[in-house]
């Protein structure tokens, strides 16, 4: 324990630094996000004028209804919220400081996982030094708050399955996708141990939610009339096809720019096709597995919220905040098979930056260099996804020649029957 803990302080001391580094770049670009080059204010807009708006109505006891751009589950309102609670600062301040704070949070449990024996300081590196990569843009959405509930449950999910579950269905409640990072969990009573607090702890928190806010379910009517969003691998065919006589155009819609006009419909049902058999995948993945080490619980979250965001309609730049944690996340295992996918990851970060904010205008207009940065974004998601769903399944395998090691009995074991203990 000494030896290892006197290897730790420099790499850890020179990861701390390079976080107050990076953070002090994002916030200085925040402070001067209406510059041209960094989208004219767009960013900090969701903030200061959409937050701001839906905190008042929640401060109100209600959830916005009949608003299409509430598209988020009820925890979601408990987040918009918390700024409220800081004193003396402005809505925008706050929530800035609190999505600093929440970042702070998730570095140091990268930092205490990487540090542990057979580990490595490479997640926490990645989520560090991947997050500047969008710019500004973390500090302007609660992605940030999200992301923190996923990584956090399946840091703790290898010590304490109860924990892990309770984190994930928190953040489940606020914007549905962390109820993935649980698709991993070794079979058996881990499994259930998950599930079952995660279905409670939702249960209880929805409740609450319900009991403290009118129209909690507001959201469900707007999730569903979502259409075709101009960053999603639909819309970048659609993009694309303007280039061969397509008479379609954008739109304002749900928040986002869409794409109005013929076959757009047919594009958004075979986004909804390719997600069920992504579903379908996964479910066969977790059927047929035999073969856990300590990072399959990582790499099978990272691929499942991969899988689902390159099939999905709606493909927004801060949904790389959930990559760049989750990629960060397996990286702290030396047994993960997802280092090249955390590559394309940060690569595609980084073409994110160039789509929004800085070219978003050539993407709306749909010249060839919007398109072109189109494509090479989600070229590189999809390959991705596609390579760590081969790799998932590839490690789920027992090498050649090598059969599952024996599960190792419990205390009082002894006593149970035969047929109990082999259970896998």
């Amino acid at each position: 324990m000494m030896n290892r803990l006197r290897v730790t302080p420099g790499p850890v001391l020179a990861l701390t630094v390079l976080w107050l580094a990076t953070r002090a770049l994002m916030l200085w670009l925040l402070t001067h996000s209406t510059a041209p080059l960094l989208g004219g204010g767009s960013v900090t807009r969701e903030v200061w004028r959409l937050y701001f708006h839906w905190y008042g109505v929640l401060a109100h006891g209600s959830f916005p209804v009949h608003d299409t751009l509430w598209q988020y589950p009820p925890g979601a309102g408990a987040v918009l919220l918390a700024p409220g609670l800081l004193p003396g600062l402005t809505y925008f301040q706050a929530f800035v400081l609190l999505t600093l704070a929440v970042d702070a949070i998730t570095t140091a449990a990268l930092l205490r996982a990487g540090t542990r024996p057979g580990r490595s300081l490479l997640g926490a590196a990645v989520w560090t030094g991947g997050l500047p990569l969008l710019l500004h843009l973390p500090l302007a959405r609660y992605d940030a708050e999200v992301t923190a509930l996923a990584v956090l449950s399946l840091l703790a999910s290898a010590r304490s399955p109860r924990a892990g579950g309770v984190l994930g269905a928190l953040g489940a409640l606020v914007k549905m996708w962390p109820a993935l990072v649980l698709l991993g969990v070794p079979r058996g009573r881990p499994t259930r141990r998950a599930w079952t607090w995660a279905a409670a702890t939702g249960a209880v928190c929805f409740g609450l939610l319900a009991a403290s806010l009118a129209h909690p379910l507001s959201f469900l009517r707007e999730q569903g009339g979502r259409g075709v969003q101009i960053e999603s691998l639909g819309g970048t065919a659609l993009n694309l096809a303007r280039h061969a006589g397509w008479r379609g155009r954008t739109r304002y819609r749900y928040g986002a720019i869409e794409l109005t006009g013929p076959h757009v419909h047919a594009v958004a049902t075979a986004s909804l096709a390719l997600t069920a058999l992504a579903f379908g995948l996964l479910l066969l993945w977790r059927l047929r597995a035999r073969h856990w080490s300590e990072a399959t619980p990582y790499d099978a979250a990272l691929s499942a919220v991969l899988l689902f965001t390159v099939t999905s309609r709606v493909i927004s730049p801060q949904y790389m905040i959930w990559l760049i944690g989750l990629a960060a996340v397996c990286l702290t295992s030396r047994r993960t098979g997802q280092r090249p996918v955390a590559v394309l990851i940060l690569a595609a970060s980084a073409l994110s930056t160039l789509v929004y904010p800085m070219y978003y205008r050539e993407v709306i207009d749909g010249s060839w260099a919007g398109c072109l940065l189109m494509l090479a974004r989600n070229g590189l998601l999809a390959v991705a996804a596609v390579l760590s769903f081969m790799r998932l399944w590839r490690d789920a395998r027992p090498p050649a020649g090598e059969t599952v090691p024996p599960v190792e009995p419990r205390p009082g074991s002894d006593r149970l029957p035969a047929r109990a203990l082999s259970s896998p």
